[in-house]
């Protein structure tokens, strides 16, 4: 693979939501390089397929949408998620195990990208399989150890494919936290911090594991970030919603190639929103974004 210096890395599921009017690329990795990508950055989405027509055919959807990819192929299926929407659009997921991304291997070439990455983004799900999760512990350990290096840990809690140790070790990794507010009850509850304000938690965390930054969406209640000694906080605009799928994927690909790009923590957080804002008035993870949204 050619031009991979200072790459933006989503790293872990790639797969077919299969949603009511019919199937659709996904996966949060792949959806974060997608999305990365349109602001002008060199994203990659790293994962396996299957030898069989639905990875052939994600393979074709990548190249359609000009998105940069390292799909190794391996011995199992590629990956489904039956995606059934609530009556406010909310997808509620059936994720089919031991599959393709779940047996992601590490290869030299995985390494070589790795030594390259200024950014990655990585989640829980994958690392449900102990093969993913090892590329993952891999990878995240061959990335330069730059001041300006993002590892970004989307906590994606999915079906209980998580574990204690899973967090723990993810958010040692990392050095930007994304939670939302569910999820942030969930974790505070297996790691001890009940019955304390969700800003406090946020807090105790961001000190705890040393981040740069921890985002915490809340759904139509805004979102926040906090960073040592600040926090900026923005409201959810008020849209009409087509379906959140791949919503906050797009928030923490716009957050972040802002960052990369020199804005400031207010203002990637203003263009997160705004790009999450228009995915939801869109159908499916990869809308294609206005210029007014990517080169702003």
């Amino acid at each position: 693979m050619k031009n991979i210096k200072d790459v933006v890395v989503g790293m872990g599921e790639a797969l077919w939501d299969v949603l009511p009017e019919g199937k659709k690329i996904g996966g949060a990795p792949a959806n974060f390089a997608y999305h990365v990508s349109q602001f002008g950055l060199p994203g990659i989405a790293i994962s396996a397929i299957g030898d069989d027509v639905l990875g052939h055919e994600l393979k074709e959807n990548f190249i359609s949408k000009g998105l940069k990819y390292k799909l190794d192929t391996v011995p199992y299926a590629t990956g489904t998620v039956q995606v059934e929407l609530d009556e406010a659009g909310v997808p509620q997921y059936d994720i089919k195990e031991n599959v393709a991304w779940d047996n992601i291997p590490w290869t030299e070439e995985l390494e070589t990208i790795a030594k390259n990455a200024r950014a990655v983004c990585f989640g829980s799900l994958a690392q449900r399989n102990v093969v993913s999760r090892e590329t993952i512990r891999k990878f995240l350990s061959s990335m330069p150890q730059r001041e300006d290096s993002l590892i970004v840990f989307d906590v994606n809690l999915r079906q209980g494919f998580y574990t204690k140790e899973i967090l723990t070790e993810s958010m040692e990794k990392c050095n930007i936290l994304k939670i939302n507010d569910e999820e942030l009850v969930t974790v505070s509850r297996m790691f001890g911090y009940p019955g304390i304000d969700l800003q406090d938690k946020c807090w105790i965390l961001l000190g705890k594991y040393n981040l740069k930054m921890l985002i915490l969406t809340c759904g139509i209640n805004g979102s926040y970030v906090f960073t040592p000694g600040n926090v900026s906080f923005q409201p959810t605009p008020v849209v009409k919603v087509a379906d959140t799928v791949g919503a906050g994927d797009s928030f923490t690909a716009a957050f972040v190639a802002s960052i990369l790009k020199g804005k400031s923590v207010a203002e990637a957080h203003r263009c997160a929103v705004n790009t999450s804002a228009f995915v939801c008035t869109q159908n499916g993870a990869m809308p294609i974004l206005p210029k007014e949204i990517t080169q702003n």
